[in-house]
């Protein structure tokens, strides 16, 4: 497609007209104003530069007609929990194939759970029953890492997520390892216990090993390959989802739902939206180690008070600033966003 070759080729902030999208789309015509270039050349690069050493990545798609726009979209960053919005698509598809019941119960064992961030976790053995819809929102609504690794379990593991994604054209997203994998090998911990289910007692053995230890596993995972995506890859999940091309009807409101009514990242993309306008979204945001973190990211799709919607992926890798400045980039690209397309 000539939209993703250009963004290849440029590497920052190309913006497609909507003449070169038509081009892969006869006959479709946006009606909504084009999205401001400018805007977002300027004010992108000012907070790039600001977020510096840490590396922005910024795309927005109009989804009505295609138009794109990226800052480093074709670089590959760690997703974090981003994935558990595609593992919910992944999810609501086996629902929506007969293979899988919202209402199925599913009990849970010391092996199941996961690192935290887990409420879910923290309740074990309090609690072990839940159900698979409960599941499902408090992986993708809550970001829980017990429920993602169940839920993906349950449908066949990482490798069915990335292979249903294939199938449905989201080819720069993939997912590989469970969250009881991914976290440890990020943090340089051998394998997970259950005396560690809890936040403070996992920093604690994670801080008590070698610093030289933890900085190579830190190193490892920024240049690993494994449970990334660019963010025009995301841009492609999102505007498929939001459009019902990946899901039937009722999933595909079930899911947009969750995202929007989600908690999470109060301050990042849902601190910039302008009036009126909604978010359905996916945060993802690894621990703070030795003095950096590997990444901060929110995506989703946002819809402005007229109705016009667009899909916008923010990824913010290796950054050294404190959790105040990095959301606070954030929603300074959110703000900027409504500026080029108000």
């Amino acid at each position: 497609m000539r939209r993703r070759t250009l963004l290849a080729v440029l590497g920052v902030s190309p913006l497609l007209s909507l003449a070169a999208c038509a081009e892969d789309n006869p006959g479709v015509q946006a009606k909504t104003p084009v999205i401001d270039a400018a805007i977002l050349d300027a004010e992108i690069s000012a907070i790039a530069e600001r977020a510096q050493p840490g590396v922005l990545e910024v795309a927005i798609q109009n989804l009505e007609g295609g138009e794109m726009w990226a800052w480093n979209g074709s670089r590959r960053f760690p997703m974090q929990s981003v994935f558990k919005a595609p593992l919910g698509a992944a999810a609501l598809a086996e629902v929506d194939a007969g293979r899988l019941r919202l209402d199925e119960q599913v009990t849970l064992e010391e092996k199941d759970i996961s690192p935290p961030l887990s409420a879910i976790g923290a309740a074990w053995p309090g609690r072990t029953t839940y159900s698979v819809g409960d599941l499902l929102v408090a992986a993708v609504g809550e970001s829980d890492n017990t429920a993602a690794d169940v839920l993906m379990k349950r449908i066949g593991g990482p490798g069915a997520v990335t292979a249903w994604l294939r199938g449905k054209g989201v080819n720069e997203l993939r997912v590989d390892r469970y969250e009881r994998e991914l976290q440890m090998e990020a943090s340089g911990m051998d394998s997970f216990r259950i005396a560690w289910k809890d936040w403070p007692a996992f920093k604690a053995a994670r801080d008590a090993l070698p610093e030289a230890r933890r900085r190579a596993a830190l190193q490892r995972y920024l240049a690993d390959p494994r449970d990334t995506t660019t963010a025009t890859g995301m841009l492609t999940f999102l505007a498929k989802l939001s459009k019902g091309e990946l899901l039937g009807p009722r999933s595909t409101t079930r899911l947009l739902r969750i995202m929007t009514e989600s908690a999470t990242g109060a301050n990042r993309l849902k601190a910039g939206l302008p009036p009126g306008a909604t978010l359905a979204h996916k945060t993802g945001t690894s621990a703070t180690d030795l003095g950096l973190t590997a990444a901060t990211n929110d995506v989703g799709v946002l819809t402005l008070k007229n109705g016009r919607r667009y899909s916008v992926a923010v990824f913010l890798g290796a950054s050294p600033q404190d959790q105040a400045a990095r959301e606070g980039a954030i929603a300074d690209v959110m703000r900027a966003i409504a500026k080029a397309v108000g």
